[in-house]
């Protein structure tokens, strides 16, 4: 990919070192699609059946599949009807690190459009509550609209700044993921024109922004629960350096082991609290995971 900001550009090598020119040229390699099975409205068997679809196991998800995009599933009635969800591969984990059960009481914090709220309520398998927040009115309308699509009968959608829900849900979740507004440059290659979008002043205004959203979120996870956060960004302004910082504030909180839910060929970082994906490495947009529990 040409025409990268020079910025942009420095900072990559000095993080990434000998893989800095393999990490380049993956921007122009051809991204991959995904979609996830509604295991709400349809078992992964009896999709695989019906679907008209070429697909392909994706290693982390198991109701997750690379597809053609020459399929267009988008355009399909399956689609319509909430037998799948389209999501990229990499987005799908958040969610898998949450480890969702039935019973659970789980806050999406920044929801919209639905992609992980949807995988969470599939694993909640209708049973315990799912509250979903997006900021955004407008936002929240399509977020209400995927979530009737894909057939959720226990979740309620909010509208809400993350501050005010204190007041209504102080330590009463057993689960969050705040999957955090940030720079997206993990998705250069599905948006190109996001390279030029951000600028080092826009990054500084994010980190505030996130580091306050997972302060007050975190208020809302019962001793003992667990706190999901996410970026669909490979500055580790706004991955590590959130986390780390947040946890030098908030002892009650520490990384926790995320190996139990991924496969080891995702290659994790150390601590295995977090994983840091890069489009060379494993194939998926750059993004960022960390699991993080509360002490009892």
């Amino acid at each position: 990919m040409n025409n990268l900001p020079t910025d942009f550009i420095n900072k990559m090598k000095s993080l990434l070192g000998e893989e800095f020119d393999d990490f380049i040229n993956s921007y122009d390699d051809p991204r991959t699609f995904g979609l996830r099975v509604n295991t709400l409205k349809i078992s992964v068997d009896d999709f695989l059946n019906l679907a008209p679809f070429d697909l392909n196991k994706i290693p982390w998800a198991s109701d997750g599949f690379y597809y053609c995009p020459d399929c267009e599933p988008g355009k399909h009635p399956y689609h319509e009807a909430g037998l799948y969800y389209i999501q990229e591969p990499s987005a799908m984990i958040p969610a898998i690190l949450l480890s969702p059960k039935p019973g659970d009481r789980i806050l999406d914090l920044c929801a919209a459009p639905g992609g992980k709220s949807t995988q969470i309520a599939s694993a909640m398998k209708g049973s315990g509550l799912l509250v979903a927040n997006e900021i955004h009115p407008a936002r929240a309308k399509i977020l209400s609209q995927n979530i009737e699509r894909m057939g959720i009968k226990n979740c309620v959608v909010l509208n809400e700044d993350p501050a005010r829900l204190e007041t209504y849900f102080s330590e009463f979740f057993h689960k969050i993921l705040v999957d955090a507004p940030c720079s997206g440059l993990g998705i250069i290659r599905r948006k190109p024109d996001i390279k030029w979008s951000k600028s080092p002043k826009d990054i500084t205004a994010l980190k505030a922004e996130q580091q306050e959203i997972l302060e007050v979120c975190s208020r809302y996870v019962k001793p003992g629960g667990i706190l999901v956060y996410s970026t669909c960004s490979i500055e580790p302004e706004e991955n590590q350096g959130i986390v780390d910082s947040f946890l030098r504030k908030n002892t009650d909180f520490s990384y926790d082991d995320i190996r139990l839910y991924l496969p080891k060929s995702l290659n994790f970082d150390d601590p295995a609290g977090f994983i840091q994906l890069y489009p060379n490495i494993h194939g998926t947009d750059g993004f960022f995971v960390a699991r993080l529990k509360r002490k009892n």
